[in-house]
């Protein structure tokens, strides 16, 4: 089956309450939707030949919260994520993300984004899109990941909590979800905040070529057990923290098992991710 037919099947069988012009509550729009997706569908397929593994562990409906690792100075991550849940899950979901504000600053690209469904990152957005049983993407590495350099693509820079209050606020399961691949398809070696602050954004990645065009390199997405943390939208921070860290444990965990696999190194039993009933679980 070609992409594109793909992609308009996976349109079609998004639970999502299209009206009769093909626009959602939230501004997404079927027409953008089938150029887009039909894109990331061919970069998906046929340029990051892209291996997702644990595609069973995100719920066909219902609200729920992807929470991933950047890897790469460009949003390559999340791309893909996006492709992936709708080409690979039966029934197909959109996955929406939190943007950057300077996205809604960039006229062309601000309203693709939109219309694709990604939202600025306010809380209330967030929120509202857990309400209505959406599927939610968020990096809370934040611009922090995307800035990572090439040297420290198997690691991970601080998470945020506010992620993990509106889950246990929402009573929202986490998927933990690891992408390894994107510092391969971007290897940056430097970031120009000034020249960031020129243009109007966190910064400009430097890749070692030169030219700011990714390479073709493998992508492997990885789709951990679900996480139900059990605390209170209300506790102490340190409470909060804790629970953070299962989450962001639980993705170095793929992440540096998927390393070892891709240096070729036969990975331990049971590395490849966190199992059911993990850590942060309720029984």
């Amino acid at each position: 089956m070609l992409i594109r037919e793909q992609v308009r099947d996976a349109i079609e069988g998004f639970q999502i309450p299209f009206g009769e012009l093909g626009i959602d509550a939230y501004g997404t729009s079927k027409t953008h939707l089938q150029s887009a997706l039909t894109a990331l569908g061919f970069l998906y397929r046929h340029y990051f030949t892209v291996e997702t593994r644990g595609i069973e562990n995100v719920p066909p409906r219902g609200r729920a919260m992807l929470v991933g690792n950047h890897s790469g100075g460009i949003a390559i991550d999340a791309a893909m994520i996006i492709a992936a849940c709708a080409l690979e899950m039966r029934p197909p979901r959109l996955a929406q993300t939190m943007t950057d504000k300077f996205l809604a600053r960039m006229p062309l690209l601000g309203t693709w984004t939109s219309r694709m469904g990604q939202l600025i990152g306010l809380p209330q957005h967030a929120e509202r899109l857990l309400a209505d049983e959406r599927l939610l993407l968020v990096f809370p590495e934040g611009t922090r990941g995307t800035a990572k350099l090439y040297r420290d693509r198997h690691s991970l820079v601080d998470f945020g909590t506010g992620f993990m209050r509106l889950a246990l606020r929402t009573r929202t399961p986490i998927i933990p979800v690891a992408v390894l691949g994107g510092s391969e398809a971007f290897p940056t070696i430097a970031n120009s905040y000034s020249l960031g602050r020129y243009l109007g954004v966190p910064y400009v990645p430097v890749v070692a070529y030169g030219l700011p065009v990714p390479f073709p390199a493998k992508i492997e997405i990885q789709f951990g057990s679900p996480m139900r943390p059990c605390a209170d939208s209300h506790d102490d921070n340190s409470v909060i923290a804790s629970y953070v860290d299962e989450v962001k444990d639980a993705i170095s965990q793929m992440v540096q098992a998927g390393a070892r696999r891709r240096r070729g190194v036969v990975p331990e039993s049971g590395s490849v991710g966190p199992q059911d009933g993990g850590p942060g679980e309720s029984p």
